[in-house]
Parts: structure tokens; sequence; C-alpha cells
């Protein structure tokens, strides 16, 4: 049953340990350490470098599935990071090695199905560690990427997102394999019901860690793609105008005079009549422009000769 408690900042870090002893190895995977006396969780979290809102969302979460997080701006997508690149470790370097010696403890050597058994976890292992390795060498420096305002152009959150399945299901098969089909009896039957009780606990681990990630992280990863997509959009205007700028006097009376006229929603002809040229000496200014000041489409033309002061934005039709 689930604790039904909304933790907040001003809580003793003790009292959530003491109501949910799970949260232990997530300390841990926060970079938090333990000896924090009677601090409350923001002292905690700020002694140890933690953002304390990001962490109370996922204890929360975890704790009992509090928590929209699809309009979330405030939560920290570098502890977000931290937190799981550091639960995965904690996975793959310890809790994978430490069932799989509890298993081969708790199994006789000689007996085929155990052999199977273990050869069967081995398997599960193996699949386990390329999920979560994948995540580490394609999602995890993505996301470093996009927080350095540096996004890929090849990959994005969604198409981690789609093939984000469950990892555990052959968890859940070798726990009901050993259950149903694997007699024991004596020190061995203690050792397996020891083994089986920490498979269950690494199945709801996983569980609550896929969870995270696709209702913590991956919407606040989405924000961050937009965020930087906006950023890049409002950079290019930026270089845009700049570079018009330092171009401006490398134009032409003439060459302006074209821009004005393009501005104002006039084709080759009308331009050519206006200003009492041929179409093709009115198509060469155009090349002309387009290759002092890279700048090829009407909108951003029409920036220019605004930035620039060869029409008022008032007569632009916007």
């Amino acid at each position: 049953m689930k604790n039904q408690k909304m933790y907040e900042a001003d809580d003793k870090m003790i009292s959530l340990i003491r109501d949910n002893y799970d949260l232990l190895q997530a300390l841990g995977s926060f970079g938090i350490s333990l000896g924090f006396g009677d601090k409350t969780v923001k002292e905690t979290c700020d002694d140890n470098g933690v953002d304390t809102y990001t962490f109370l969302a996922v204890v929360n979460f975890t704790i009992n599935g509090y928590g929209d997080f699809e309009a979330d701006e405030l939560l920290d997508v570098r502890t977000l990071l931290h937190y799981l690149d550091a639960s995965h470790k904690y996975y793959l370097d310890f809790q994978l090695p430490f069932i799989r010696r509890e298993l081969s403890e708790s199994l006789n050597g000689e007996d085929s199905l155990g052999q199977l058994i273990l050869r069967f976890y081995d398997e599960y292992a193996h699949e386990i560690r390329r999920h979560m390795q994948y995540e580490q060498k394609t999602l995890f420096p993505y996301v470093e990427s996009l927080l350095e305002g540096q996004p890929g152009n090849d990959y994005n959150v969604e198409t981690f997102s789609k093939h984000h399945g469950a990892a555990d299901k052959k968890l859940r098969e070798l726990k009901l394999l050993i259950i149903k089909y694997l007699p024991s009896d004596g020190l061995h039957n203690n050792k397996l019901t020891a083994t089986l009780h920490d498979i269950y606990d690494n199945e709801a681990w996983l569980r609550q860690h896929a969870q995270v990630e696709d209702h913590i992280f991956v919407p606040a990863i989405r924000r961050l793609e937009q965020m930087t997509k906006q950023s890049d959009v409002t950079k290019n205007i930026s270089g845009m105008m700049l570079g018009a700028g330092q171009n401006a006097d490398a134009l032409s009376d003439r060459e302006k005079e074209v821009i004005v006229a393009l501005v104002q929603g006039m084709a080759n002809k009308e331009i050519a009549d206006h200003l009492c040229i041929s179409v093709n000496t009115v198509i060469t200014h155009r090349r002309n422009i387009a290759r002092k000041l890279q700048i090829h489409s009407p909108a951003g033309l029409t920036i220019y000769a605004i930035i620039n002061g060869l029409v008022d934005i008032s007569s632009v039709k916007l």
C-alpha cells in the first residue's frame, strides 16, 4: 500500500528514510551522503549540491505516484541525468553481480535445471546491460549536448521513448521459473527464498526506474528540446540581422532600391518598370543581393530592410 504522504522541503530527511527505507539507494544515486543528522530535505540537498525540487519530485512520484510533469518547468535536468546515470551504475555494477552470486550459491551446481536457471539469468543480465548501456552511450550524451545548447540533428527523445520498452520481463520469468519448477530443501531452500525476495525487490526497482524515465525524464527533455530550438531560431535571426547590418554599406544604392521594391511585393517586371531598367538587370541585382547578404527569402529581406532603415515597419504588410 502506498504511503499517501506528500513530502516537502521542510520535512526531516530522516523521516523520509524512516517511512520509506527503499529511498536509501535513491540517496546514493542523487549523490546524497548519509550522516545528515536531523537536517531537513532542503538542507541535506543543499549540502550535497542536489536540486531540492527535483529530488522531491522523484521521491514523491516513486513513493505515491504524485506529479504531472508534462508542463513542469522547475525540474533540473542535470539533477535527473545524474540520478539516472548513477542508478544505472548501481544496478549494473552491484545489483546484477550480487543476484548472480546469490543464485549461484543457492542452486545445486551439478543440477542441470539449476544450470539452466543461471544461463537464463545471464541472458537477462545481458539484455538489461545492453538496454542501460544504450541510454548511457546515446541518450545521456544527447541530453548533455542539449544542456550545452548544441542539439544533435539525427536524434531526439521521441526516438528513445518509442523504443523504451520494459526491460524486466525476463526477471519476471526467472522468478516464476524458480517458484514453479525448482525443487530445493534445507539450507538451499533458505538461500533460494532470500534470493527470490531480492529478485522481487529488483523487479519493483526496475519498474520504478522505467516510470521515472517515462513520466519525469522524457517530458523534461522534450521541454529542453523545445527551448533549444527556440534559442537556435533566435540566434539565427540575430545572426542574420547582425550580418545584414555589417553588409549594409556593401550594397549599392540601386540594390537597396531593388530590396525596397521586393519588400513592397513587386515582381521582377514591376521592379524593372519602376526603376527603368531591364528585367535581366533586376535578376542580376537580386543575385548580387543574395550573395552579399546571404539572405534569400522575402521574409529575410524584409527583416533586413526594417533593421537597416530602408523601410518603415508600419509600411510593411506582415
